[in-house]
């Protein structure tokens, strides 16, 4: 997941250039009489050193990190648990309160304390709320009901795969409002989640109410919910959306017309990043945006508040509006915005920050970040105690603080100058410049030796100091600061998380960013006139595209980088860990010595990474002839076709696994694309092959699903207008080295009949021999008895290398191994699957057979290579014969 640049609001970015370093004050008898200058100017709206950070937020932000603690311990415990803690924090409050002496410590302990009870009284009453009564009591019982409901949150769509079939599956949150079981009706009130299947459910708006019948059932542990509601049937409307989400929900459809003209990958991206509407993000597009550290872009956050905000700012000060007003237009922008993009935790927290900015500047009051950061956080956690347990409210805040605390500092290392450390025996006086603002001359401050202990200042070009460093200028220092600063904040919750150190975020950040701005404004813009003029939402939608088309230009580049995340352990272990390496790291590169030394081991080492071992080990391998994909639990495999070609038989279960595949193979034509039955977990990747590639056509089984999931492929394939084939037996292609011959199945002789859900699919695979110079291969798809049967009954050629079928399910005929023959064995498997693939038997049969079996789930990607006079199995880096 990729870390958030997560900035506030206009005006609340980070702190002053200055912010945290006290610098040495002359004497008066020393500070020079003349050329001191006026007071410095106002800094531009937008830049770091808008925001005050002082020492004075602490007593604000150690409450917030209390209450924080306090609501992630007791999320999830029983009531009583949070009424004892709420007691005994405030028996500690009343205790400092009567015995401390009054000092600032006191004060802060007093404050923690309270700030933990009352998180703590707030969790009990809701545990105890969503814990008691009708509801609870129903749902341990697996109750069913006839419910009415209203939504609280848009729906959402989870398109869950299984090995046979593809369902789209709705998670809604919603208030049940009453219920009848029988001939008893109860009214509650009391919030729960919502499990349902259906189209119907696409399109229906929070503050809708609706009557639903279902089973309740208890809901996931720590979580402030009373029940979870499974429905499978269609709802049924009581009452329309209120004016406010009417309204709100015409912006978000306008913006998904609008952005029909643009292509698949920006009309899904467009709404994602302007109102948070994922509904059409391409799955592609959504894997280089996480790999790329810029998974933050396809959500909303503060960072799109923020240009909202600065907007409005902008709008209203050319209209020359005073400054209160000002103010009051960004923050009525704001809350707009927030209602259009639905509130998220990041902008919750923004929106929240926001508002505080907003009245500071109405008032005239100075602002400080980090308190009005910790304030948000209290608050919230306060009054919805269940965004503790969100990453992505802890990425957004962590981000913020990030940048609050160490993106000026940062920026101004890389603006100013850096003198080199004095000789403490020298009597070389030591020397410290900063920046006058201009960028054209410095001040030189001149510390005499010990036993003189006199400060002198005096102007001095720049160029006579000698810099660690190339000076960059204001705003590069300042985009790279920023995404450095809010990297390295939510590096160890990304641990915490997914376990994995990015080393490509900052650059993809970076040159995404400048991105950000334009695509938010166009696509508000666009949203808000769509549905009153869609053709200029149309016209302002076009540039919009160009600007996520960029963003997913860079996205794309820096998935591909190699060594682009690093594997890391995740959890508390690898945030541990963590912690020690910064704690050594910091006072290495500190010493210039061990600087040194230790840049050269880590570039050594990136050599070794990027340069020699794809010498040494190259992927794919010289002389490749086939290639099977890790794409989990499903069938993807690359037939060699010539340079930057390839046959693809299947395409797994995730379209960007398989286009990563295809992309470290290096294809960017496919005369063939052979899906050898309708099934998820072979067919739902084939628009990763699509990808930015010619595909010269599409052989299918001759078994036609029923599903709306086969009409939906068929007429996507016809959109595209790509050939599609039906498999013969005996049909033949040759395509560079590899020669491919049809063997099933037959519609006449074969049989489609099984045991389990899907084997009249599995027993239509079409099944292929692939023969090379050196060898041949069995492509079996997931053939299950009947099927292998009806192949023996034939003429069932031999093969040095067995496609298992079925993902070496317990379904085979040992004779049909004893007829092919294979020398290797290849299973394409998804790691810790639930259906006990590849089963023990089949194995056994195979070792029986003295077949050597490769699994991609232990293994991962597996190439089949020349040698010498035959063929050999290559797993990525390791030859394995």
């Amino acid at each position: 997941m990729p870390p958030p640049v997560d900035r506030a609001c206009a005006g609340m970015n980070a702190p002053s250039a200055a912010a945290g370093v006290a610098p040495i004050a002359p004497s008066d008898s020393s500070r020079p009489k003349t050329g001191a200058g006026p007071p410095p100017a106002d800094p531009p709206d937008g830049e770091l050193s808008d925001v005050v950070v002082s020492g004075r937020f602490w007593p604000l932000i150690l409450p917030a990190l209390a209450a924080w603690a306090g609501a992630l311990v007791l999320l999830g415990c029983p009531a009583a648990v949070g009424a004892t803690a709420a007691a005994l924090a405030t028996a500690g409050a009343g205790s400092a309160a009567w015995l401390a002496r009054p000092s600032s410590g006191r004060n802060v302990t007093i404050a923690v304390l309270i700030c933990v009870a009352a998180t703590a009284a707030s969790i009990a009453l809701r545990v105890h709320a969503v814990t008691t009564g009708p509801t609870a009591a129903l749902a341990a019982r697996s109750a069913t009901v006839t419910a009415e409901i209203t939504l609280t949150n848009d729906p959402k769509i989870r398109r869950s795969t299984t090995a046979y079939f593809t369902r789209d599956s709705v998670i809604a949150e919603a208030t049940l409002e009453s219920l009848r079981t029988g001939r008893q009706r109860m009214a509650v009130h009391t919030p729960i989640v919502v499990f349902a299947n259906g189209a119907e459910w696409r399109d229906l708006l929070p503050s809708q109410r609706l009557r639903v019948s279902g089973r309740l059932a208890a809901p996931t542990s720590g979580t402030l919910t009373a029940a979870v509601l499974l429905v499978r049937e269609p709802p049924q409307i009581l009452t329309p959306p209120s004016p406010i989400q009417t309204v709100a929900g015409a912006f978000r459809q306008g913006l998904r017309t609008a952005a029909d003209i643009l292509p698949p990958d920006q009309r899904g991206l467009l709404p994602a990043l302007v109102v948070g509407d994922v509904s059409r993000m391409d799955r592609q597009v959504n894997s280089d945006l996480q790999e790329a550290g810029l998974s933050h872009l396809n959500a909303v956050s503060g960072a799109n508040l923020a240009i909202v905000a600065g907007a409005a700012l902008a709008l209203s000060r050319l209209a020359g509006l005073p400054l209160a007003p000002r103010a009051a237009f960004a923050a009525l922008a704001m809350l707009a915005f927030a209602i259009v993009a639905r509130p998220s935790p990041s902008v919750l927290r923004a929106l929240l920050m926001g508002l505080v900015a907003a009245a500071a500047l109405g008032t005239g009051r100075a602002k400080d970040g980090m308190a009005a950061l910790s304030a948000t956080v209290l608050l919230l956690i306060l009054f919805a105690p269940e965004l503790a347990h969100s990453y992505g409210f802890a990425l957004s805040v962590t981000a913020t603080a990030g940048i609050l605390l160490l993106a000026a500092r940062w920026r101004t290392r890389l603006t100013d100058l850096h003198p080199t450390t004095p000789d403490r025996n020298s009597s070389t006086p030591a020397t410290s410049t900063a920046d006058d603002g201009n960028g054209d001359n410095g001040i030189r401050t001149t510390v005499s030796t010990p036993e003189k202990m006199r400060v002198t200042a005096s102007e001095q070009p720049i160029g006579e100091v000698r810099r660690r460093w190339p000076r960059l200028p204001r705003w590069v220092a300042e985009a790279v600061a920023v995404s450095a600063a809010a990297q390295a904040a939510v590096t160890p919750v990304l641990v915490l998380m997914a376990g994995q150190v990015s080393l490509i975020a900052v650059p993809a950040n970076l040159l995404a960013g400048v991105a950000v701005a334009p695509a938010t404004l166009l696509g508000f813009v666009a949203a808000l006139i769509a549905p009153f003029w869609p053709e200029a939402a149309q016209l302002l939608v076009i540039p919009a595209g160009y600007a996520v088309g960029w963003i997913i230009m860079v996205a794309r580049w820096a998935a591909n980088v190699p060594m682009a995340n690093l594997p890391w352990p995740a959890g508390l272990a690898g945030v541990v860990l963590l912690a020690v390496v910064v704690a050594v790291a910091v006072p290495v590169m500190r010493r210039r010595a061990w600087r040194t030394v230790t840049l050269t081991v880590v570039g050594a080492a990136l050599v070794a990474m990027l340069v020699l071992r794809p010498i040494v080990a190259p992927w794919p391998p010289p002389g490749w002839l086939m290639v099977m994909c890790d794409v989990g639990q499903g069938d993807g495999l690359v037939i060699a076709a010539g340079p930057q070609q390839a046959v693809v038989v299947d395409a797994g279960p995730d379209p960007s696994v398989m286009d990563g595949c295809l992309r470290r193979i290096g294809i960017r034509d496919v005369p063939l694309v052979i899906l050898t039955h309708p099934h998820a977990d072979h067919v739902n990747g084939l628009t990763g092959v699509l990808r930015h590639r010619r595909v010269g056509a599409v052989l299918t089984s001759p078994y036609r699903d029923p599903s709306p999931q086969g009409a939906h492929l068929t007429a996507d394939l016809a959109r595209r207008r790509i050939p599609t084939w039906t498999a013969q037996p005996g049909t033949r292609w040759r395509f560079g080295p590899s020669e491919l011959t049809v063997l099933a199945p037959d519609p006449a002789n074969g049989r489609t009949d099984g045991q389990g859900e899907g084997s009249a699919a599995n027993n239509s695979s079409v099944v292929i021999h692939v023969r090379w110079p050196t060898g041949s291969a069995l492509l079996s798809g997931d053939i299950e008895s009947e099927a292998q049967e009806d192949l023996l009954r034939g003429l069932l050629p031999q093969a040095d290398i067995l496609k298992v079928p079925h993902h070496g399910s317990p379904r085979q005929v040992p004779a049909f191994f004893h007829a092919v023959k294979p020398r290797a064995a290849l299973v394409s498997v998804g790691k810790d699957n639930g259906y006990g693939h590849p089963a023990p038997k089949t194995l056994a049969a195979l070792r029986h057979l003295g077949a050597r079996t490769y699994r991609t789930d232990e293994s991962g990607d597996l190439a089949i290579v020349t040698s010498g006079t035959g063929l050999a199995v290559v797993a990525r880096g390791t030859e394995m014969r």
